[in-house]
């Protein structure tokens, strides 16, 4: 008998462009009929206990026999994923084999992407001064921020972000990240934390502005908050909560911290919110700067993509900055 794991998984959400679809065998390809080009695509990939979502990012325009690159990136494709973790601990791996088994784009050989971008949403990550960082510590700058040593599954890995001057260390399962060599093993597969992509994201929204700035980036029962002054990054930490009251407590325990006043604070809000939700009017009477977010600027989106609300993937969109 099949587990829920190993049965079919279909996607909660499934936008789709043809120009994935219809490329012909190799060989077989006449000089105006190449809609895709080796080396033209992004693959991003984001990561969870209990969910997995991907993006196709066309990085360059085919025209005959030539890829074009100084066209906007366009995002063409985007799939989202969501399995139980009630019934088995580890649901990730399996549902990743599943759903790569038989899915017409993920694939496609390896060496048919340009790149390859990762993220993973683990619980233990950190921020590091880049001029105090050394990677053979990265296990201990964990240890200090959970306070117990990493489990042995479990391996540290680091990514600078050289323009803000730190590293965002975090750990990841040693079986995912042997999956990963093994799915692309001539890809050099770039993997960071979630939080890399949401300052990433950040800096680009956030670079007209010399204010105070929050970014609330929402996920099942967590909100990752990003501050920043102008271009500078001030904090960035992820709250569990229960309901709207303890996320008020923690984005007015941060602006205390930062010594912000509320009203003076511009605040984009991003990932699972609704205008209807309790988080929502909470937020709203003391923000009174408070705005759904938008689209990343330096990303196309096709009209399929018109359907979701703007603020829902950043995270995902985020991957097309590092």
């Amino acid at each position: 008998m099949l587990s829920e794991t190993a049965s079919a998984v279909t996607p909660t959400v499934a936008i789709r462009h043809e120009t994935l679809l219809r490329s012909a065998p190799v060989g077989d390809v006449g000089a105006d009929d190449l809609p895709t080009h080796p080396g033209s695509y992004l693959l991003a990939l984001e990561m969870g206990k209990d969910r997995f979502r991907f993006g196709v990012t066309e990085t360059s325009v085919a025209t005959g026999r030539k890829p074009v690159t100084d066209a906007q990136p366009r995002c063409i494709w985007l799939e989202e994923y969501t399995f139980s973790s009630l019934l088995a601990e580890d649901t990730l791996l399996p549902s990743l084999e599943t759903i790569y088994r038989s899915h017409p784009v993920l694939q496609r050989p390896a060496d048919f992407w340009g790149q390859v971008r990762v993220s993973v949403n683990t619980p233990s990550f950190t921020l590091v001064p880049s001029h105090l960082f050394r990677k053979e510590y990265a296990a201990s700058y964990l240890q200090l921020m959970r306070g117990s040593a990493l489990p042995f599954t479990e391996h540290a890995y680091a990514f600078a972000h050289p323009a803000e001057g730190f590293h965002c260390v975090f750990s990841v399962d040693t079986r995912l990240t042997d999956w990963l060599a093994a799915t692309y093993p001539l890809q050099q597969v770039a993997l960071v934390h979630q939080t890399s992509a949401l300052i990433q994201a950040s800096a680009l929204l956030c670079r007209r502005s010399a204010g105070p700035n929050l970014l609330l980036y929402f996920e099942d029962e967590y909100v990752t908050i990003v501050a920043r002054q102008g271009t500078g990054l001030r904090l960035c930490n992820k709250f569990a909560y229960k309901n709207a009251a303890d996320l008020a407590y923690y984005v007015l325990y941060v602006l205390s911290e930062l010594r912000w006043e509320p009203a003076s604070v511009g605040t984009l809000l991003y990932g699972e919110i609704t205008p209807f939700a309790d988080s929502y009017a909470s937020l709203a009477r003391f923000l009174p700067q408070l705005s759904f977010g938008s689209t990343l600027p330096e990303l196309a989106l096709t009209p399929d993509f018109d359907e979701l609300p703007e603020h829902r993937y950043l995270s995902l969109y985020g991957l097309n900055l590092l």
